[in-house]
């Protein structure tokens, strides 16, 4: 596994090399990382169960896993997600 992720990282890495615009290329692709990782993470997705105790957080997970997901009456296997 190792050696495949180092021949896929060799193949960018000289494929970037001999083309004239790889450096910007790169820097622009980091760039984007960079902005959907870091700033969007902090500004959009902030944690939900931050400041819980491990029991409250328990009973948020299974409150919001079993809220509005009953099967509808004629088992067709859709969920009725009215409620």
């Amino acid at each position: 596994m190792a050696g495949l992720l180092k021949n896929i990282g060799r193949f960018y890495r000289d494929g970037f090399k001999n083309q004239t615009w790889g450096r910007p290329l790169i820097w622009l692709v980091v760039l984007k990382f960079f902005i959907l990782f870091a700033i969007l993470r902090v500004f959009f997705f902030r944690p939900a169960l931050a400041g819980m105790t491990d029991a409250e957080k328990s009973e948020a997970v299974g409150e919001t896993l079993t809220r509005n997901h009953h099967m509808d009456h004629n088992n067709t296997g859709t969920y009725n997600l009215k409620d």
